[in-house]
């Protein structure tokens, strides 16, 4: 007993776990803007969609905490207990790489496991029935071909018995054949640290992966100090799990294995991502060499999935995943909400800690989770291009500003706008026009969703901006078209709204159809550019059909164009053959090839449903399919990053669509309920789409195999009538009725863009 609290206080050393982790502004590490008010706004939706009861979210750069905070309640049932900073959670799955894995790591540091050995040279009875080929790897990465779970009824005469019963089981596919996330394959895994190491699992993971980081709170069977601020999750025999873990297999294990049963809380879940950091960069404070970090945070083929040892990195578990964090990061989930990122890329930890399962076990997070690591990355990425060039790109407003409004001296003004004209700083641009005393701002014109952005309805009706008192007239009610009544007082026409580089997204035809009114009226019309999201080096799709045209489908581009607002403006002039007297203030600092997190400037919802910039890229592919009787998502959470119907089997349409091989995306099996739009209130089966590589992402590719699974799978269910609204190519819509492949239907347009590139050439504003 003496021996062992020396040992004890000889793992407490001095480190990055004793000293107070510093906090700081996101500005002050390089982040862009302050990221609370999106979060807290994700946060709160969700509460109030009563997808979990409450969390905690810790955002950590550059070693110093930038968002800490708690939200909700850790327990409603059947009292209230609010949540706090200091909760004690069940990190569920997060035991798998926290404890499991990160040892397995310090026993390959140490030469006792070679993870390319098979499990059987450390588990000799593990074998039999093709199990004997089964490597460590392959166990970490789930490619073992093991089942995900073995019947609960085999663990209850606890882990030896059940331990045995592994050893019995039959593969379901040949090791390395599958990806098949396993509880199974961790189990053994644990039971491998306990024979190499010598030390139960909970002993070895304390003494020489917890208490050195100085991760003091957490381990296996939190005692009962720890147990009073724990999550209560869910009732089992007419008792509430409170700091008993949730997982059944883990607690019939006694509460140890090596796939879940582990406790902690959000501050030591910092030190040790602050270690994992640390590790990379050869600092303090770190349980792993750095070259055994990397060895264990590498992308490894996952049969179609990239995996880390012990670690997600981008796989169809990865929803829980910021979109835009780099191919660097690494993290993990757990059943009962939880989810932590790493990202050593962007020197970033993001937490999110939850107890979703709580009271009945229908929470729903990870997509949460993810937007949440979105913002995050989003915010770094931003505030890094910024850091490269000064101020980053330069919006039309800003550069108007700059020039004191000069384009503007004296004029009358018609804005059309809505609420994503904003300068750089956030700031309206009817403000700023209307606090010009060389501008006399006469009317707002709004486009579909109205000025505020917040409506998703046919007829929008007139109102009155309430801090200029400037009226609005609504460009999406009785007259899509400004007429000479509204224009009355008016000498010049400014069009300042975000676009997200899709054809059939009606701000293009908003402005189109302003310029021929300008043109009629003998009006000015200015352009305050704004960069395209997509970027403007891509552009993909079928071209309009001729004599084809309505709002939705306004000229003759592809689906993906890959043009700003201002260089369509140039290219409608011209080819629409317009009279209109057009001037373009053009964006600084842009270049094509920029996504918007490059370019330094924030996201802001375009529309009610366009979310983030992972949504406007899926758009274009899966937006096209929504005239169809398929849902993609409005109603839910995460609009057009899912797509699904009553009578579809989600699983089975994601092998489906994955058999494609879309590069930079996978699909994943899901189920949702819409709140609104189609299938209202009706359990839709259908898939969840995630973006594993943002470079190589080709959004119309993956609307093809979409088409192609559904119809292939769905023949007499899917309908295809109401396709051609936004698709508007007949041969393209023949290939999909004829069940042609996305690489058929992709060739038979490629002709079309080569001729669009030379048409569109003349119109470009940057390079």
């Amino acid at each position: 007993m003496i021996l062992r609290l020396m040992l004890l206080a000889t793992l407490l050393v001095p480190s990055i776990a004793l000293a107070e982790i510093p906090t700081a502004t996101p500005e002050e590490v390089g982040m862009a803007g302050p990221i609370a008010p999106a979060i807290d706004k994700e946060i709160e939706k969700a509460l109030d969609e009563k997808k979990m009861p409450g969390c905690v979210v810790v955002v950590v750069r550059h070693g110093k905490i930038v968002y800490e905070k708690a939200h909700g309640n850790r327990r409603i049932v059947p009292d209230v207990e609010p949540m706090t900073l200091d909760t004690v959670f069940d990190m569920a799955s997060l035991t798998k790489p926290i404890s499991t894995a990160t040892s397995i790591m310090q026993l390959v540091e140490q030469g006792k496991i070679d993870v390319d050995q098979p499990v059987s040279k450390y588990l000799p009875e593990f074998k039999g029935n093709g199990k004997e080929d089964i490597t460590v790897r392959q166990l970490m990465i789930h490619v073992s071909g093991l089942t995900p779970d073995n019947h609960v009824n085999d663990y209850l005469e606890g882990w030896d018995k059940a331990y045995e019963k592994i050893c019995d089981l039959k593969l379901l596919s040949p090791p390395g054949d599958k990806f098949r996330y396993s509880d199974v394959g961790f189990l053994l895994l644990g039971e491998m640290v306990s024979r190499v190491s010598g030390q139960p699992l909970d002993q070895y993971a304390k003494e020489h992966v917890f208490l050195p980081l100085g991760m003091t709170e957490s381990g296996y069977n939190p005692p009962e100090a720890l147990q009073q601020r724990a999550v209560t999750t869910q009732e089992v025999d007419g008792v509430w799990l409170k700091g008993t873990v949730h997982d059944p297999r883990a607690r019939l294990c006694q509460g140890v294995a090596g796939h879940a049963g582990l406790f902690s809380t959000p501050h030591d879940l910092v030190l040790y991502g602050l270690g994992m950091l640390a590790a990379q960069n050869e600092g303090e404070g770190h349980v792993l060499k750095p070259e055994t970090l990397k060895k264990m945070t590498a992308s490894y083929d996952a049969v179609g999935n990239l995996r880390g040892l012990g670690w997600d990195k981008k796989s169809g578990y990865s929803s829980n995943r910021g979109a835009s964090m780099t191919d660097a990061a690494y993290g993990h989930g757990g059943f009962t909400g939880t989810a932590m990122w790493i990202d050593p890329g962007l020197d970033l930890v993001v937490i999110f800690l939850s107890n979703r399962v709580h009271p009945d076990g229908k929470g729903s997070v990870n997509q949460l989770a993810g937007r949440i690591g979105t913002i995050a990355a989003d915010a770094c990425l931003a505030g890094e291009k910024s850091a490269d060039n000064q101020a980053g790109t330069k919006l039309g407003i800003d550069v108007l500003a700059n020039s004191k409004f000069a384009a503007l001296q004296g004029k009358k003004v018609g804005l059309i706008a809505n609420h994503t004209s904003r300068d750089k700083a956030g700031k309206g641009t009817h403000i700023l026009l209307h606090e010009s005393p060389d501008v006399e701002l006469v009317t707002i014109f709004s486009p579909e969703h109205g000025f505020a952005g917040l409506l998703d309805q046919s007829h929008i009706g007139d109102s009155v901006e309430p801090t200029t008192g400037v009226p609005v007239k609504s460009l999406y009610g009785k007259t899509r078209k400004p007429t000479k009544e509204q224009l009355a007082g008016v000498d010049t026409l400014v069009f300042d709204i975000q676009d997200i580089g899709c054809r059939f997204y009606t701000y293009i035809a908003t402005m189109g159809l302003a310029m021929e009114a300008a043109a009629e009226q003998d009006l000015e019309f200015i352009v305050l550019d704004r960069p395209n999201p997509l970027g403007g080096a891509v552009i993909d799709g079928p071209m309009l059909d001729d004599d084809s045209r309505t709002f939705v489908r306004f000229h003759e581009i592809p689906v993906r164009h890959g043009m700003t607002i201002g260089e369509l403006a140039k290219l409608l002039k011209a080819e629409r053959g317009l009279k209109t007297k057009l001037t373009i203030i053009p964006l600084e600092d842009w270049q094509r090839d920029e996504l918007l997190y490059e370019t330094g400037l924030p996201w802001r919802n375009t529309s009610p449903n366009m979310r983030n910039l992972a949504q406007a890229l899926i758009y274009p592919g899966v937006g096209l399919l929504e005239t169809t009787n398929v849902s993609v998502g409005r109603g839910t959470d995460t609009p057009f990053e899912i797509l699904g119907a009553p009578w579809i089997d989600g699983p089975k349409l994601a092998n489906a669509i994955n058999a494609y091989e879309i590069p930079g995306v996978k699909a994943i099996g899901v189920e949702f309920t819409p709140t609104s739009s189609k299938y209202e209130g009706e359990l839709c089966g259908g898939v969840n789409f995630i973006i594993t590589d943002w470079s190589k992402f080709e959004t119309l590719d993956l609307g093809w195999a979409v088409a192609a699974s559904l119809k292939k799978l769905y023949p007499n269910d899917w309908e295809t009538k109401r396709l051609p609204t936004l698709l508007g190519s007949q041969e393209v819509l023949d290939m999909i009725n004829d069940g042609k492949t996305p690489a058929e239907i992709k060739a038979t347009y490629q002709k079309d863009l080569a001729e669009f590139a030379k048409r569109r050439e003349p119109f470009l504003l940057y390079e």
